[in-house]
């Protein structure tokens, strides 16, 4: 949304009206006869390809399901052996979206000899509840992943099928494949759903799926570059948005030299790219850092997507995507140090400029909220509070849109940081980065500038957050504006104020070592935090430090993380 509109107040409701009118429009087109034929014509001759999903199965799961339990998003449903899961209510609608994208169809379909059989028997259920158009099975964020589950898992279901199941579940498949290509919702996941009708293409033989795989393969092309950058980043900037595009791609080459079809250089050059940037985001402990919507994941996700990467390790590069990573004997550090993402690209964006993560011996202690689209946590844990960087009072550095806006147009950022300067510097035995940005301009007149330092040799992190006046009147003839340096800690790290009640003494689960973070602000609190791990939420600390600026002066804390000596 750019120039004269971008400024006009209530902007995001007349957008929203005006894309719901046009959705209103595109329904209507869905439930006819007409549209109905360009979905069905032509059929698919049979199955093509067996496209590999990378993604490692969950043998408990799928025998937990085999068994009538689906335990999806974390509640369950239990229908029995056999049961039906799409004739009843779902627990929550986090656990819809996760049955209808049937991510665990691999896991069911690897449980042992009647795995395959009890997969099919649920995608023939659901094709009876759910095989017409409706809003919400239909709706890009269900049907993109459940294209991509079911053309990975075909070819083992219709191993136990008859000939006229096999022709069912292969015509269903190309009829969710073009719905999927129709999809016209911006440059948000238009390579994952232009990839994943793709994989389903390969999955299927004749010329329909020489005519569908055509047009996936096109779209995918423009697509690719908007989504990726030059050095790897998604566009999202999420580490884990990268790591599951680069999944798909991984599936959709194979598939492809299965077919006999030479991958598309935008493809080739995309993986390349996405491999370098997992490669940066996976730190010490094996999992991603998690930033802007993106979670840590599994160390196990994380190996198989990176199983075939023949990067070096020494080509890493400093800096991706926006974020620096500084690196001592003991210490880790990861810092967001760009702009989230905007517009449409935005909606699992977060506010939380200058935001750090910190691992100490392979083991996280200093972390963020660890929100992500899929988790089930509050939209205010995009905003600044959630993350262990500066906030300002009450107020925040942009947060999601509510409402009706929302509801149509994703809960994308409005009012969020757009600029932030980042100048790395290295020197024999020491590295550190000055950062600055100014969300806190508008409403207090303040420029954050937050300065960290490594003493490769000390093994210990420096830092030092300042407030300073950015020019211009305050609004509102403010004089003071308390603030707040936060370090949210990762739920398995024990955190103690000691008796001068200004250091504290962090010590991670597992490790002998433990580290003191001592500061000179006013007051020093341990407060209660939460921290999501696999999109649940766990129970964790937070470190705040508190201090008064004075609008006019600024004011600034000081911070060092050591290693405290061992018993």
């Amino acid at each position: 949304m750019a120039g004269p509109i971008a400024s006009l107040p209530g902007r995001f409701a007349v957008a929203a009206a005006a894309v719901a009118v046009r959705r209103q429009l595109v329904a209507e087109w869905r439930g006819t006869p007409l549209h109905r034929w360009t979905l069905v014509n032509p059929r698919p001759e049979g199955l093509g390809a067996a496209p590999r999903d990378l993604r490692p199965v969950d043998a408990e799961n799928g025998a937990r399901i085999l068994a009538g339990a689906f335990v999806l998003a974390g509640a369950t449903l239990t229908v029995g052996p056999r049961g039906d899961p799409w004739d009843r209510p779902s627990p929550d609608r986090a656990f819809a979206v996760a049955l209808h994208r049937m991510g665990w169809l691999k896991d069911v379909a690897a449980a042992g000899p009647q795995g395959p059989t009890e997969a099919l028997r649920l995608v023939l259920e659901w094709r009876r509840a759910f095989g017409r158009w409706n809003a919400f099975s239909w709706s890009p964020e269900v049907l993109e992943r459940r294209v991509f589950n079911l053309a990975c898992q075909v070819r083992s279901l219709c191993s136990r099928a008859s000939e006229a199941e096999t022709a069912d579940v292969a015509l269903d498949l190309a009829r969710q494949a073009r719905f999927l290509l129709q999809v016209s919702d911006g440059p948000a996941r238009g390579s994952e759903r232009a990839a994943a009708a793709a994989v389903a293409a390969t999955a299927l033989g004749g010329r329909a799926a020489d005519q569908l795989l055509t047009a996936a393969l096109e779209k995918l092309k423009r697509a690719l570059p908007v989504t990726v950058a030059a050095d790897g980043g998604h566009a999202s900037r999420s580490p884990q948005a990268a790591l599951e595009l680069l999944f798909d791609l991984l599936t959709l080459d194979d598939a492809l030299v299965q077919r006999g079809v030479a991958p598309p250089d935008e493809v080739m050059r995309a993986i390349d790219r996405l491999a370098g940037a997992v490669r940066f985001f996976t730190l010490a402990d094996g999992r991603l850092a998690a930033f802007q919507g993106g979670e840590e994941l599994q160390p196990a996700y994380v190996a198989a997507a990176r199983a075939r990467d023949e990067g070096e390790e020494r080509t890493r590069p400093a800096a991706r995507n926006g974020y620096h990573r500084l690196e001592a004997r003991s210490l880790q550090i990861v810092a967001d140090a760009a702009p989230p993402a905007e517009g449409p690209l935005s909606v699992s964006a977060c506010a939380q400029p200058l935001a750090i993560e910190v691992l100490v011996g392979a083991k996280r202690l200093i972390v963020g909220g660890g929100w992500s689209p899929d988790a089930q946590g509050p939209q205010a844990m995009r905003l600044v509070d959630a993350a262990s960087t500066v906030s300002v009072g009450d107020a925040c550095c942009g947060e999601p849109l509510r409402g009706f806006p929302a509801r149509v147009l994703g809960p994308r950022l409005t009012g969020a940081v757009e600029a932030v300067e980042a100048r790395r510097h290295e020197a024999p035995g020491a590295l550190w980065l000055e950062l600055a940005h100014d969300g806190w301009a508008g409403r207090f007149g303040l420029r954050h500038e937050r300065r960290l330092y490594i003493d490769v040799e000390a093994d210990e992190l420096r830092g030092e957050d300042r407030l300073i006046p950015a020019g211009g009147r305050v609004p509102g003839g403010r004089k003071f504006a308390p603030f707040m340096v936060r370090f949210h800690l990762h739920p398995q790290v024990h955190a103690l104020i000691a008796r001068d009640r200004k250091s504290v003494l962090l010590k991670p689960e597992g490790q002998e070592q433990g580290w003191w973070l001592r500061n000179d602000a006013l007051e020093v609190a341990l407060e209660p935090s939460v921290h999501y791990q696999d999109g649940q939420a766990r129970r964790s600390q937070q470190i705040v430090l508190r201090g008064q600026a004075r609008l006019e002066q600024g004011a600034r804390i000081r911070w060092k993380l050591s290693a405290a000596e061992s018993r």
